[in-house]
């Protein structure tokens, strides 16, 4: 997994704000000495367990760790005036056995580093810095079991800061860097949306496996797995990705492991993704159904449609209390134009791929659903149902490799198509 950077020379109190599904249960305004809440008596306390804290010294730069083991939330700010990095992992308690603080052997450039209870739903890690003595640091996280990690790369020998922001009326040196021709954007379907009119390209792309660990998804007549093909296809796609294209690709899983729901597009959005695919196998109760269908984040009137999101959202801890946070989400959504246009584009192009080899392959068309594998994120998503394992012809060519290559290339063809529609492929 690719680390993000974050580059120390932003302003004081700018945050790099990591936007998640859980973001109506942070808390607001806190006194930063409050203590950890126990959950009611009769209510399981959902908070994650804060449980170790660790730094390591190396040559170069020094790590800091915080083990979790639960995915949650987590946001990473920096304060020059007080040289302070700030990392705020949400939906957490501190467990009281854990030292609350260390001053690694870093020298110069850093100093003590904390964990506090900050609210009752909030701990708080603090490493004190000198910016001065640092090139950049940058926060990340790593999976199985879930820890946030911190590194901090100090100044060279004899190496200078990084120079200031040029001065009001400055200009760079003209860059000496070849040009190639710009290709101003297509309009969407339903016209300009605020992407094309800014002229916003895809960098990094998360490919989001269906299911995983307990949770198998759906199984053919022959007791076939669907987290193992979406597993299979998502890395054939990545494969393909990284070898044809400049782009940064992420799973939310490499392995069988479980994700839930809700953190799928919070580990998107950490990354600050441009795209957000999940592959999916189609199941229903109907067995002569069949063909290919791609979902973006909106409400539905279509009974089949519905049925197969009240299917893909059962694992979802969120209650019926939430449902009014919950339908906000979707109404407020800025990327349903870029959403519906990528699964237009990725359900074109897959029909194709597989038309050109495979008969009788239906489109089932690019449509809005509730799902929540695409709540919450912040950028264009969609859920691709590649084929139905409830159907006995599919359920058979799923398990072809090949079949599962040509999906892959399919889904791949239609994310080109996105990216050339926005003049930058």
């Amino acid at each position: 997994m690719k680390k993000t950077k974050t580059n120390p020379s932003l302003s004081a109190k700018r945050a790099v704000t990591l936007l998640v599904l859980f973001a109506a249960l942070a808390p607001g305004s806190f006194s930063s000495a409050a203590p950890a809440r126990s959950a009611p008596r009769g209510q399981t306390d959902t908070r994650a367990e804060v449980y170790n804290l660790r730094s390591y010294t190396h040559p170069n730069f020094t790590r800091i760790v915080v083990d979790i083991g639960v995915v949650r939330e987590y946001t990473a700010a920096e304060s020059r005036e007080a040289g302070q990095i700030n990392v705020d992992i949400f939906q957490a308690r501190l467990n009281p056995i854990v030292s609350e603080g260390s001053v690694p052997s870093g020298g110069d450039y850093i100093g003590a580093v904390r964990l506090m209870q900050k609210s009752p739903l909030t701990v708080r890690l603090t490493a004190a810095v000198n910016f001065s003595r640092i090139k950049r640091y940058q926060v990340f996280h790593v999976l199985d079991p879930f820890r946030i990690v911190i590194d901090i790369f100090p100044l060279d020998p004899g190496e200078a800061p990084e120079p200031a922001p040029l001065a009001a009326g400055k200009t760079a040196p003209p860059s000496k860097q070849p040009t190639t021709p710009v290709h101003p954007a297509q309009p969407a379907r339903s016209g300009y949306s605020m992407a094309r009119q800014l002229g916003l390209g895809v960098r990094t792309i998360v490919i989001d496996p269906g299911h995983g660990g307990v949770d198998p998804g759906c199984l053919d007549d022959s007791g076939h797995l669907e987290k193992e093909v979406n597993l299979d296809i998502s890395l054939r796609l990545k494969a393909l990705l990284v070898a044809h294209r400049d782009i940064d690709v992420i799973l939310t899983r490499e392995t069988d492991i479980l994700v839930p729901l809700e953190t799928r597009t919070v580990l998107a959005n950490q990354k600050k993704a441009d795209l957000f695919i999940s592959v999916h196998v189609n199941a229903f109760r109907d067995k002569g159904r069949r063909g290919v269908e791609t979902f973006f984040l909106n409400f539905s009137p279509d009974p089949r449609v519905n049925e197969l999101a009240a299917r893909e959202n059962a694992t979802t801890t969120k209650t019926i209390g939430e449902m009014d946070k919950i339908i906000r989400k979707i109404v407020e959504s800025s990327k349903i134009i870029e959403s519906r246009e990528l699964a237009q584009k990725i359900q074109t192009n897959l029909v194709q791929c597989l038309s050109r080899q495979y008969s009788d392959i239906r489109d089932l068309g690019a449509k809005g659903g509730p799902f929540w594998t695409l709540i919450g994120s912040g950028m264009p998503s969609v859920l691709v149902e590649v084929s139905h394992f409830s159907n006995p012809k599919e359920a058979v060519r799923l398990m072809d490799p090949a079949y599962r290559q040509k999906i892959a290339q399919g889904i791949y063809d239609g994310l080109l198509g996105y990216i050339q529609s926005l003049g930058k492929g």
